[in-house]
This record gives C-alpha cells, sequence and structure tokens, in this order.
C-alpha cells in the first residue's frame, strides 16, 4: 500500500510542477490555488509513504516519479524539445527508479 500512496504523491509532484506554469508567476488566482493544494497533497502522501518506506528510497522514486512526468509532460504540453540525449536521460532516470523499487 505505501508504494501506491508513494506513487499517487508522484503524480501530484507532477500535477504542481506543471501547475506552476499555468500560474504565470503566481498572478493568476485558481491555478495557483490548484498548485498550492497539489503540492500539500503530495509532501503530506509522501510523508504517509515514509511510515513504511526508507527515505532515501522514497524520497528519490517521488522525485524520480515527478521528473520524468514534468520532462514528458514539457514535451506534449509546452513543445520541448525531443532529442536522444533528452530520450536518454529521462530513461536513465526510469531505470533509477526500477532499480531503487526493486532493492526496497
Amino acid at each position: 500500500m505505501a508504494w501506491l500512496i508513494l506513487l499517487a504523491a508522484g503524480l501530484c509532484e507532477i500535477g504542481w510542477a506543471v501547475g506552476l506554469k499555468y500560474t504565470d508567476g503566481y498572478t493568476r488566482l485558481w491555478p495557483t490555488v490548484a498548485t498550492v493544494a497539489t503540492m500539500a497533497l503530495s509532501v503530506f502522501l509522501l510523508g504517509l509513504a515514509l511510515k513504511t518506506l526508507p527515505l532515501g528510497t522514497a524520497y528519490a522514486v517521488w522525485t524520480g516519479i515527478g521528473a520524468v512526468g514534468v520532462a514528458i509532460l514539457g514535451i506534449v504540453l509546452f513543445n520541448e524539445s525531443v532529442d536522444a540525449l533528452r530520450i536518454g536521460s529521462i530513461a536513465l532516470i526510469v531505470v533509477g527508479i526500477v532499480g531503487l523499487k526493486a532493492g526496497a
């Protein structure tokens, strides 16, 4: 169950990071409110997952989910560059996440 909570926390991590783009420097009220709420939920869920999971593993997986998700959504939503180095780097993060989970 802790891994599912951590996954949800990671998805919230993606949500708030992408949400920051839509706040327009915190000048748009509702995107800002949603982003701050998602930040709080992400950290709250991470805290729940840490009751069971090792800190180093959980934190690395949480940030890894966020990094991969935001990189992919940056490509899809904001037309960020897609090149072999970027895709390879995303793949390396995924391999690291899988390795950390397998070792936990």
